[in-house]
């Protein structure tokens, strides 16, 4: 019976109108962005939290009053205590933009079908948080029921010049803290008292400060293999090697490495895969390498003179961006710091020793430092390597058990 309802030709010419009913002939119109008004904002919840349920959600947007470009998102469900929040400036939308969006709305009555572009950065990540209590409507103090003493006014008045002070005045400001500190004499009896203290290793504390100005990655001191030495898994997380298949990729379609994106060591190391046979072994080094490029390319677009060649077309996925950003970039300042570029070099090195089986030459990773090669060498023996001539080569090896030279401090002369 079905198919011949199927075959039934007034059957199949109302199927026919009820199509033809449902056409619609829309007019196209297409809305450039203006100066004057905002462009439409688009949130999304990766919470699964659903607006639809929610009778009226109250929505706000906040503007940064100096920083008029920086927008912030603020969806709050009716009767929660959670807001969702979102930013353009930090996190996910902080990452590199390689394609344009547009929002079109459609006005069945007009029939006018109207499409806005969409900033990239108007894409708002709405992550849940707490709701935190206004402190603004705490009841004032009275007179009678606390004393403000020379101690907490000084410290409101230095946490002032720290937010809304010139950097001379901070300066300053930090200076006079460092001189208070030092002609208090309870401070200093306590200094002394626990520098006597014989429960003290100051030996520990020492190679303890050292290793922090070494801003050396993860290492086990008792490794009796390379491997173990700087274990790779604490480097590259398990969660994170899913992110670094684009070298493996690349080589499996058969296209060549393009020095433009990718730093001339990982150029020159890529022959290593057609080798080695093991699949597993051949996406852990494909995956080492991919992560050394994103490190060089992130530090490139940190440094002051602008973006390089190689960071221009590199694309650093958002996920490990957002872990370079917590790691190396002095959020104050927003670039890297001399002390995070030591840290982030460092990451690139203890890699590099394990493309090349911990017997590197670090010409080419200079180059892509832009740095001079004898300025990497204070960078590897604070790793614990040793340097030997191999065919006329300066290479950098990583002798066991793991060791770090001694800091030296400098004796003023008089």
């Amino acid at each position: 019976m079905e198919a011949e309802a199927d075959l039934d030709p007034q059957l199949h010419k109302s199927r026919k109108k009820k199509k033809k009913k449902n056409d619609l002939k829309v007019t196209i119109e297409v809305q450039n962005e203006q100066p004057g008004k905002l462009a439409p904002l688009v949130g999304y919840f990766p919470s699964g939290y659903d607006p639809n349920s929610d009778k009226s959600p109250q929505v706000k947007v906040y503007r940064h009053q100096k920083k008029v470009r920086r927008l912030e998102l603020v969806v709050s469900p009716s009767g929660s205590k959670v807001d969702f929040v979102g930013t353009n400036y930090s996190g996910e939308a902080a990452a590199g933009r390689m394609c344009s969006y547009a929002l079109g709305i459609l006005d069945k009555e007009t029939q006018k079908l109207k499409i806005v572009p969409i900033a990239a950065n108007k894409i708002f990540r709405l992550e849940p948080r707490v709701r935190k209590g206004d402190e603004s409507v705490k009841e004032p103090m009275t007179p009678g029921t606390g004393e403000v003493t020379s101690e907490d006014r000084m410290q409101k008045l230095n946490n002032l010049t720290a937010h809304f002070g010139t950097s001379k005045a901070i300066k300053q400001a930090k200076k006079a803290s460092l001189l208070r500190q030092k002609e208090d004499p309870a401070t200093q009896q306590d200094l002394d008292h626990l520098l006597e203290d014989p429960s003290i290793d100051k030996g520990a504390l020492t190679s303890t400060s050292a290793e922090t100005t070494r801003n050396i990655p993860p290492h086990d001191l008792s490794a009796t293999t390379p491997e173990k030495a700087y274990p790779l898994d604490k480097i590259i997380p398990k969660g994170e090697w899913d992110y670094l298949l684009d070298i493996l990729e690349l080589m499996q379609s058969g296209q060549e490495m393009n020095p433009d994106v990718y730093p001339s060591f990982v150029c020159n190391r890529v022959y290593k895969l057609d080798v080695i046979k093991d699949e597993a072994e051949k996406g852990k080094l494909a995956g080492i390498l991919s992560y050394i490029a994103h490190l060089v390319n992130f530090k490139d677009q940190h440094m002051l003179s602008g973006h390089f060649s190689s960071s221009k077309h590199h694309n650093i996925p958002s996920m490990l961006f957002q872990k370079f950003t917590k790691m190396f970039v002095d959020t104050s300042k927003k670039r890297l710091s001399d002390e995070k570029i030591g840290t982030l070099i460092s990451y690139v090195l203890v890699l590099s020793l394990y493309v090349d089986e911990f017997q590197t030459d670090f010409t080419d990773i200079a180059k892509d430092l832009k740095m001079p090669v004898m300025k990497l060498r204070p960078y590897f023996e604070n790793l614990g390597c040793k340097f030997k001539n191999r065919n006329r080569v300066i290479v950098a090896t990583l002798p066991l058990p793991l060791e770090f030279p001694t800091v030296r401090k400098r004796r003023r002369r008089g």
